[in-house]
């Protein structure tokens, strides 16, 4: 019954991810059902209680990133994906503390398939990190275009009015003004302008 009930409850997280729904609740959920699990993982593997809660709660954003890029649809359960994502991020952590690892790290589901997934996760969240900061060096007025458009998925209709700007066709023309800026910043910064690409396949 128990198992029955995590399916169902995974694919409501998913569903409302997908729709922009309450994201609040959806984050309180997957609290509810994985945080003790994953947070005994990082406690017992050199960290400690705040640890588990900071890294948690940066695999939920990469979680939703990805659920929301079609990076992940379900094909592994999502505690199995967010346990990925959490090992993941706390090994490089512990390698940036330059703490040795004195025993084989716990693993209970060894899938190349998620543990890939995962990586692909955590790189782009980097990658997105880095873009945001270019995106401080663009001015005010495109720096929160930009934002709207690629991080809060905002159309340009909204945009328009959120700007104050007189019609949406002001705000498309603000935005490829904008995208030139970003374009000079990104020939100077190889390592992220192919990740930038991708981003700018919907836009």
């Amino acid at each position: 019954m128990k198992k029955a009930e995590n399916t169902a409850s995974d694919d409501i997280i998913l569903e409302s991810i997908r729709r922009h729904n309450n994201l609040e609740t959806t984050v309180r959920l997957l609290y509810e059902n994985y945080f003790d699990g994953l947070a005994m993982y990082i406690k017992s593997n050199h960290g400690n209680e705040q640890d588990a809660e900071d890294f948690f709660q940066e695999a939920i954003v990469i979680f939703i990133d990805a659920v929301k890029n079609d990076k992940f649809r379900g094909e592994s359960k999502v505690k199995t994906f967010l346990y990925a994502v959490q090992r993941n991020l706390w090994l490089n952590e512990l390698k940036r503390r330059k703490r040795a690892l004195n025993r084989q790290t716990r693993y209970y589901d060894e899938n190349p398939k998620v543990e890939e997934g995962a990586h692909v996760a955590i790189q782009e969240n980097e990658a997105k990190k880095e873009v945001a900061l270019l995106i401080q060096k663009l001015g005010e007025n495109c720096q929160k275009i930009l934002m709207l458009f690629y991080y809060q998925d905002k159309s340009m209709q909204e945009i328009h009015q959120e700007m104050g700007y007189e019609n949406e066709q002001i705000a498309r023309n603000m935005k490829y003004k904008c995208m030139k800026k970003m374009h000079k910043l990104l020939d100077a910064n190889e390592d992220i302008k192919e990740y930038f690409k991708n981003l700018l396949v919907n836009g």
